[in-house]
């Protein structure tokens, strides 16, 4: 199916920019695939948000998992993830996951993935280092990241599914790390009032930022010279990503049908859009000027469509 046939000005039409909330990105890109394969999308995100909600909304109250707290909570996200294996379950959304998950192939493991690093969220309030960001990211953002490639990649041959036959994961990770450290740098302001912190301790320590100031910093839109120093970093080791991004989609493009090559450069372009609104010098870094009007985003999505089709 060639982009014309899908008729993406309709597709643009019913597409809600103003209320998509969670997962914007995905869900645009997402929305220009054949029907079942948007349902098994949303299927799998909405999976995740649930696991992922269960630990930020008791850290947006609390701060942190009390002790006694942890052994719970990590039980329950293991009892999410144990049941995508199970043979019976009575609850709805772990049966149309685990129907989607043998559907389509996808990987349990992307979901084993994430529920680690969910739980490496009950049992800590940020990371040491920079390192430690990036092998959290591995379950945070690729695994997720992983699940869309693969649904990107499969073939359809008389009504049969033929998974991809390389790692998805080693073609979803430029693109993730690069959206995810994006979005640590534009979700900066409402994380910090959801006391929710993905900057790493080395550089906190390294440009003398205290916990505190990060707070003052997102409540008052003021930022501090050393506070875009270690943004700067940030965003270099963003850019090294985007590079990497650039250079793999070359060789993942011929390879995909042209909705699906067309739906992962609406994605990387959404994430590149807020990229370019990064100001290192004289930036305030909230969420308004971060993040794109609903109308630039559409205009965005109808220009990868001029580009691609």
């Amino acid at each position: 199916m060639n982009i014309a046939e899908i008729k993406p000005a309709d597709i643009i039409k019913s597409i809600n920019f103003e209320e998509i909330k969670d997962h914007p990105n995905i869900l645009i890109a997402a929305r220009f695939w054949e029907e079942d394969r948007y349902v098994a999308a949303k299927t799998c995100y909405k999976f995740m948000r649930k696991i992922d909600d269960l630990i930020d909304n008791n850290k947006a109250v609390n701060g942190c998992f009390k002790e006694e707290e942890k052994e719970s909570y990590i039980n329950e996200v293991y009892y999410w993830i144990n049941c995508l294996e199970s043979l019976s379950s009575n609850d709805p959304l772990f049966t149309e996951v685990k129907d989607t998950i043998e559907r389509f192939k996808i990987p349990v493991t992307l979901f084993y993935n994430f529920a680690l690093s969910m739980i490496y969220d009950i049992n800590h309030t940020g990371f040491d280092t920079v390192d430690s960001f990036i092998d959290y990211a591995e379950g945070a953002s690729v695994a997720p990241a992983s699940v869309f490639v693969h649904l990107c990649c499969l073939k359809k041959t008389n009504g049969s599914i033929t998974e991809p036959y390389f790692n998805v994961e080693d073609y979803a990770r430029p693109c993730a790390l690069f959206s995810y450290l994006v979005h640590i740098i534009r979700d900066f302001q409402k994380d910090q009032k959801n006391n929710l912190n993905y900057f790493a301790n080395n550089l906190l320590d390294k440009y003398n930022i205290k916990a505190y100031e990060l707070k003052q910093m997102a409540e008052q839109s003021k930022v501090t010279s050393e506070f875009r120093a270690m943004i700067k970093e940030y965003y270099m080791l963003a850019e090294k990503y985007k590079k990497e991004t650039e250079n793999i989609l070359p060789i993942l493009d011929p390879q995909l049908d042209p909705i699906y090559r067309l739906s992962l450069h609406i994605i990387f372009n959404l994430y590149l859009q807020v990229f370019e609104r990064i100001d290192i010098e004289n930036g305030t870094f909230t969420t308004e000027e971060l993040n794109p009007k609903p109308y630039e985003i559409k205009y965005r999505v109808q220009q990868i469509i001029n580009k691609l089709g």
